[in-house]
């Protein structure tokens, strides 16, 4: 039906006109739809983890959708722009050896916090990238992204997308002249029919790729998950650690960073966690919700990698673990919307000896997973399409 209504609007109905219209085809015309058979993306649920992920049902995980994905993740051409000085992409602050964080040494973005191509500062610092897809409670420091959201603008890893690109202290991007971008380039079209099933290039079709391949980082190798399954042994102080972390009278992390039985090492929930007692910040947790017991609190991020996710809380206000340790062993500060889990806040914290911030800082270190900062699945393509 298409080909005939091309030759109706286009050419002569004799046989020699419908030899020059298809000899003028353009190489990137559509492939028959019968051509267009994704293969699916088999998220492997790790030992102990939850099974319940956060994958909506208009964008399905694709060998192709995260292949592609991969491209856009890294390709500084995602600001829209092709001069060196504007290049710009997920990856230029979600860098995986920093477990897709800036790093608190970055040359290019001081102390945690990054900036877009025009300057500006972001409001907090960088949130890792790591077993998002079991995440359905919220997506940033406050939880702006949820699924339930009213806006359909602001519910997943997909809206993160588009709002990066667009926001001024991020891409400062137009999505119109990003997906004109793309589908200029050689290779590109022909992988958004891949994945998607035609190679008219969307902005919503960059946003489902990207988000399927950040669905796609999973870290569950560390020495705490071989310990799980009964392949290491922890040491000493790395049991001891593993008790303060769980329990009560310990340092009583558990609450808000999982444990055991809770090996993503966060609940994904937000807390007010007693850093302060003023709380005058316009994008914490009360600005979702309006609840004024919502006041500063913040989403509790994993503890996964947690050695390099420096530095430290939502306005990176501590450089080091020992600083994050010694703040919830004597600094932490009663207020009236301080979170109820917050057991010691009378004491200022929970008191902890400096052998058992020792102990405390061993356990901490068997959630590093250096597999997962290594994953080449994970990393920066060779090259990329139009490359070829």
């Amino acid at each position: 039906m298409r080909l005939f209504s091309l030759i109706l609007n286009y050419c002569t109905l004799s046989f020699i006109g419908f030899l020059l219209l298809l000899s003028s085809c353009k190489e990137n015309d559509n492939p028959p739809v019968s051509d267009f058979k994704p293969t699916p993306y088999e998220i492997e649920i790790p030992y102990a983890f939850p099974t319940k992920l956060n994958i909506p049902a208009d964008n399905p995980m694709t060998v192709e959708g995260v292949a592609l994905g991969r491209y856009l993740f890294y390709d500084g051409r995602l600001s829209g722009r092709t001069h060196p000085d504007s290049l710009m992409s997920c990856s230029s602050c979600h860098i995986q050896q920093n477990n897709f964080e800036p790093g608190i040494d970055n040359p290019h973005f001081v102390g945690g916090f990054v900036h877009g191509l025009n300057g500006q500062q972001t409001h907090h610092v960088v949130l890792p990238l790591i077993n998002l897809v079991w995440n359905s409670s919220g997506y940033g420091w406050n939880g702006s992204f949820f699924p339930d959201n009213e806006n359909p603008n602001f519910r997943n890893i997909e809206d993160i997308v588009r709002a990066s690109v667009l926001a001024p202290d991020e891409m400062y991007g137009d999505t119109n002249r990003v997906k004109a971008l793309f589908q200029s380039l050689d290779g590109y079209p022909e992988l958004f029919f891949k994945a998607f099933g035609s190679q008219t290039i969307t902005f919503k079709n960059i946003e489902k790729a990207i988000a399927q391949f950040v669905r796609s980082f999973v870290s569950a190798d560390a020495k705490i998950d071989r310990y799980l399954k009964g392949e290491v042994q922890l040491s000493q102080s790395e049991l001891n650690g593993f008790i303060l972390f769980t329990t009560e009278e310990g340092a009583d992390c558990f609450h808000c960073h999982g444990g055991f039985g809770n090996p993503l090492f966060t609940t994904h929930l937000f807390y007010n966690n007693g850093k302060d007692t003023i709380f005058d910040d316009p994008l914490d947790r009360f600005a979702i919700t309006n609840d004024p017991m919502h006041k500063g609190a913040y989403k509790a991020p994993t503890l996964r990698n947690i050695s390099l996710s420096g530095p430290y809380m939502h306005d990176g206000r501590f450089s080091t673990l020992d600083e994050v340790i010694n703040f919830y062993s004597h600094h932490v500060k009663l207020s009236e919307q301080v979170d109820p889990l917050m057991h010691h806040v009378l004491r200022g914290g929970v008191q902890l000896t400096p052998s058992e911030k020792a102990d405390l800082k061993a356990f901490i270190a068997t959630l590093h997973d250096e597999n997962f900062l290594t994953n080449p699945a994970y990393s920066k393509p060779e090259k990329f399409p139009d490359e070829d």
